[in-house]
């Protein structure tokens, strides 16, 4: 049965502190500890989800190694059962329990993990079904295991002294949380507890790679909070001398793989996510159009939108886009969420779910996004705004 009361509870990541080769945290502000207490409290004792900030999006966190616990991040979300989760360590000793007995890492592996750990990047393991719930892989041989950054949902692991499986804390489909309040007007009523960390870092998800295939290529399965780009740096770095350096190859991109579309080994690969309530379209500015696309102007494109009333339109575009000054200023009512410097995609990222739900608070009936270029963090950002959006259109000038 549903919690009747959700309580939002105030944590301050600045007070969070972990020494080296010390697993458990140092709180020195008793109001943050408290709520870590309670929120593990919830989630060991009454076996429930609760709501809680990372460095990339809210999660929605059970205990992992509970199939009861984990059952109810599906109800509660509304998730497919087939939709793998990640399960969130918060040590390397909690890490090594998970494994199968005489795993080793591969040097790649040891290589991203040194640099991205604690951090926004997921890896794939092999599961020990001995340990790990086949709830947690929808009946997947490996399991998606990541050790966040985020002092508030390391600490909350780490006091919980449990892993935990953690999908994105929104109902299934809907653009991720990088804020409390967007959980609470999400799931208010449906969980008992969210921790108020502040606004994510990253604000996408983490960036998930399958390294265990026999050719020791590195997979870039769901680009993220982590770029391509410092992959190959980091391999290049810590690998270069033994001339071996893996191959980086993402999905789709580089690649295709229609089995693990239809039987996905990770979270955001199968199901459309990240839609908001009213139509997204994708506005294609800068890219080439594909062989037989059918074109327009973007005064083409307002004119095929106008009703007999003022629309109400949100438009989510860079800082410095052309876009602005191409506007109609007759027929639409706009409301604005820029996203920063068409330069800096990080921003871009940052800013991508939380002016999602911003226009949605709003009430905009329809939205508009423009493109950003698929290098560094924008590789992500198009992956998330491609499964959002119900429609691409390609514009050329105004």
């Amino acid at each position: 049965m549903a919690p009747a009361l959700t309580r939002v509870l105030r944590c301050d990541p600045a007070s969070i502190h972990f020494l080296p080769n010390v697993d458990k945290p140092d709180v020195t502000c008793p109001e943050t500890l408290s709520a870590l207490q309670t929120a593990a409290h919830h989630l060991v004792d009454h076996l429930e989800p609760i709501a809680f900030p990372t460095e990339t999006v809210y999660g929605l966190g059970a205990v992992a190694l509970n199939t009861a616990a984990s059952a109810r991040i599906f109800t509660t979300k509304g998730r497919p059962a087939d939709n793998p989760l990640i399960v969130h360590v918060s040590s390397f000793a909690m890490l090594n329990s998970l494994l199968p007995k005489g795993y080793v890492l591969t040097k790649a592996y040891q290589a991203l993990i040194k640099h991205f750990w604690p951090g926004p990047l997921t890896l794939l393991f092999p599961r020990d079904p001995i340990i790990i719930p086949t709830i947690i892989t929808a009946g997947q041989p490996t399991v998606a295991i990541r050790m966040p950054s985020h002092p508030v949902a390391r600490a909350l692991i780490a006091v919980a002294d449990t892993p935990l499986a953690a999908p994105s804390a929104n109902s299934s489909g809907k653009p991720s949380p990088t804020r409390a309040e967007h959980v609470a007007r999400d799931l208010d009523g449906k969980i008992s507890i969210i921790l108020d960390g502040g606004a994510c870092d990253v604000g996408l998800e983490s960036t998930v790679i399958d390294g265990l295939h026999e050719d020791g290529r590195i997979r870039v399965l769901r680009p993220g909070g982590i770029t391509v780009e410092n992959i190959h740096r980091v391999l290049e770095e810590e690998m270069g001398d033994s001339g071996k350096v893996p191959d980086v190859l993402v999905h789709r991109r580089d690649y295709m793989d229609e089995a693990i579309e239809q039987a996905p080994t990770t979270p955001g690969m199968k199901y459309r996510h990240y839609s908001p309530s009213v139509p997204l379209t994708l506005l294609m500015t800068s890219s080439r159009p594909p062989v037989g696309e059918s074109t327009s102007s973007a005064s083409q494109l307002f004119d095929s939108l106008r009703t007999d009333r003022p629309l109400k339109v949100g438009i989510l575009a860079p800082t410095d886009s052309a876009l602005w000054n191409a506007l109609p200023t007759d027929g639409f009512e706009y409301s604005r969420y820029l996203l920063g410097p068409t330069a800096e995609p990080a921003v871009y990222a940052h800013r991508l779910f939380d002016g999602l739900l911003t226009l949605e608070r709003q009430g905009v009936e329809l939205m508009l996004i423009e493109e950003v270029k698929e290098d560094r963090e924008g590789l992500a950002v198009m992956n998330r705004v491609r499964k959002a959006a119900s429609e691409v259109r390609w514009i050329l000038g105004k």
